[in-house]
């Protein structure tokens, strides 16, 4: 049922917000990383004010996977709040019969509601109130993605924390993720045949966190990454080189004196959570919540 995205093997996942819908896009992360997937196709509807939004969104992607993929079929997460375009979503989900939408805040609000005795304000972005955790994990999401994969290498000693790893080791989705916590994260990439930043030996130890897999899984996950293109370069996730890329990555690590985190065989939250544990052991710091 649905289109799968080139190369993951998941369908594209479609989240919809009257907010800017990083929760529904956490959670998409976390429930792909349980099929291995830690970078799912997301598309992002945000801060809906109308139904006329949700529907022109919904109706244009259901042609484009028609024409590409015969089939109509779309997988939605939505954040909603304001209860006219939330019921109009529902109704509108339901008339169709190819859409399989799954409410992120419904369900969590209602029981909140129930054992507090509390009613909800059903403001949209109420969880983004204008503080200073805010703009603590604002900042820190704009510094993970702008030393993503090693770029600004020259202010890697400005990080909360750094994490290394070859490629395709889950260096990206971890570094969203410890960002929306308020933590400034820069992850470099390690392969045996380039020097890494000088910069990285001017880093706190324990602020340094490497992160190790398994051979097997390794090559699993570059041998799905590549798809098509597998042919072309398939030194990339050849054995051999592997063993070689995962070699040199220890001995780097080892000289660094970081951390070692195995990613293998578990979630992104799990990973996550022991980088943290690690970390408020040497800079205890208030945690903004996902």
């Amino acid at each position: 049922m649905g289109s799968e995205s080139e190369g993951r093997g998941l369908p594209t996942i479609h989240v919809i917000s009257d907010s800017v819908g990083v929760t529904a896009q956490a959670v998409a992360r976390a429930a792909a990383s349980q099929f291995g997937v830690v970078d799912p196709v997301i598309e992002v509807l945000s801060k809906v004010t109308s139904f006329e939004e949700v529907r022109a969104f919904l109706e244009e992607h259901q042609r484009l996977h028609e024409e590409l993929y015969d089939d109509p079929t779309l997988l939605v997460f939505y954040t909603l709040v304001e209860g006219e375009v939330r019921d109009g979503l529902v109704e509108f989900v339901e008339r169709n019969g190819h859409i399989v939408a799954v409410d992120l805040m419904t369900e969590p609000v209602r029981a909140i509601a129930l054992v507090s005795g509390q009613r909800p304000t059903h403001e949209p972005g109420t969880q983004r109130a204008v503080n200073a955790a805010y703009f603590r994990r604002i900042e820190a999401l704009e510094f993970a993605i702008g030393h993503d994969d090693g770029r600004n290498a020259e202010e890697l000693t400005a990080a909360d924390i750094v994490l290394v790893g070859v490629s395709r080791s889950s260096k990206t989705p971890i570094s969203i993720y410890l960002a929306q916590m308020g933590l400034k994260v820069a992850n470099v990439p390690l392969d045996p045949d380039t020097a890494p930043p000088k910069q990285l030996f001017d880093v706190d130890r324990t602020r340094l966190f490497g992160l190790m897999t398994s051979p097997e899984l390794l090559a699993s996950v570059r041998k799905r990454r590549l798809g098509k293109m597998a042919v072309a370069a398939e030194r990339y996730a050849d054995m051999e080189y592997i063993y070689e890329d995962l070699d040199a990555a220890r001995a780097l690590m080892r000289r660094l004196g970081c951390v070692v985190v195995h990613t293998e065989g578990r979630g992104l939250e799990e990973v996550a959570q022991e980088i943290l544990r690690h970390y408020e052991r040497n800079h205890p710091m208030p945690i903004v919540s996902v």
